[in-house]
C-alpha cells in the first residue's frame, strides 16, 4: 500500500530554526504518493558496515569405532574453515599409531604431510609421518580420548594439533599436530592407522565443523 502524504493543513517549524527565523508553514500543494523510495543513511566516519554471517558449528553423525581399519566423514561444505575431530574411548586390536587424513573431491590425500607426535605415559614416545597427522597410540590396551583440530590458515593449507588422555593398560597423554596443503578444496577425514591393518574394536568418532 503506498504511503499518501497530504499536505492541506501543512506542518509548522518553530521559529528561529537555523534558516527558518519566521516560523514558516511547509505543506504540499496536490495529494502526492510517495511509492518504492529508499531511504538511506549517511556515512559514519571511520564506520566498517559488513555483512553478518553466522559462526555455527555443525556435528557430523557419530560413528561406532567398533569395528573397520578406518573411519571416514564426507561431505564436508566447502566454506568450512576448521573441522575438530572428537575421539570418545578409540582403541584399536593392534599397536599402530593413529592417522588422520584430509581429502578433496579426488580422494584421500595419502603424502606430503609434516606431522609429530609425543607420548607422554610410563613410556614417553615420539614419531613423525608425512602419511598424515599421526597420535602416538603404541599398545592395543590404550584407550584414546581427546581432540584433534584442523585450522585453515590460507587457501587449501591446514594446521592440526591435537591432544588426547590415554587410559587402560597405563595412564598418560598425546600431543601433537602437523600440516598439509591440499591440492583442492577440502571436503573428507579419514582416521585410519600407520599399518592400515589393525582394526577399531571399541568407542565412537566423530567430527564438528565451521
Amino acid at each position: 500500500m503506498p504511503l499518501i502524504l497530504d499536505g492541506t493543513t501543512g506542518v509548522t517549524f518553530p521559529a528561529g530554526g537555523l534558516g527558518n527565523p519566521a516560523g514558516a508553514v511547509a505543506g504540499l500543494t496536490d495529494t502526492q504518493t510517495l511509492t518504492n523510495k529508499t531511504l538511506t543513511s549517511p556515512t559514519i566516519s571511520g564506520a566498517v558496515v559488513s555483512s553478518m554471517a553466522s559462526s555455527v558449528i555443525t556435528s557430523g553423525t557419530a560413528v561406532a569405532s567398533t569395528s573397520g581399519t578406518s573411519i571416514d566423514f564426507t561431505s564436508i561444505p566447502s566454506w568450512v574453515k576448521r573441522v575438530t575431530v572428537v575421539l570418545q574411548g578409540v582403541s584399536t586390536n593392534g599397536s599402530s599409531a593413529y592417522l588422520a587424513r584430509l581429502g578433496t573431491s579426488s580422494g584421500v590425500v595419502t603424502t606430503g604431510y609434516v606431522s609429530s607426535g609425543n607420548q607422554l605415559n610410563p613410556t614417553s614416545s615420539s614419531t613423525s609421518s608425512t602419511a598424515g597427522i599421526i597420535f602416538v597410540i603404541d599398545n592395543a590396551g590404550y584407550v584414546c580420548t581427546g581432540s584433534l583440530v584442523f585450522n585453515n590458515i590460507s587457501s587449501n593449507t591446514w594446521v592440526a594439533s591435537y591432544t588426547a588422555s590415554l587410559t587402560g593398560v597405563a595412564t598418560g597423554s598425546a600431543v601433537g599436530g602437523g600440516q598439509i596443503a591440499l591440492g583442492g578444496t577440502l571436503d573428507r577425514v579419514r582416521i585410519t592407522t600407520v599399518n592400515g591393518t589393525d582394526t577399531f574394536d571399541a568407542g565412537s568418532i566423530n567430527i564438528l565443523y565451521e
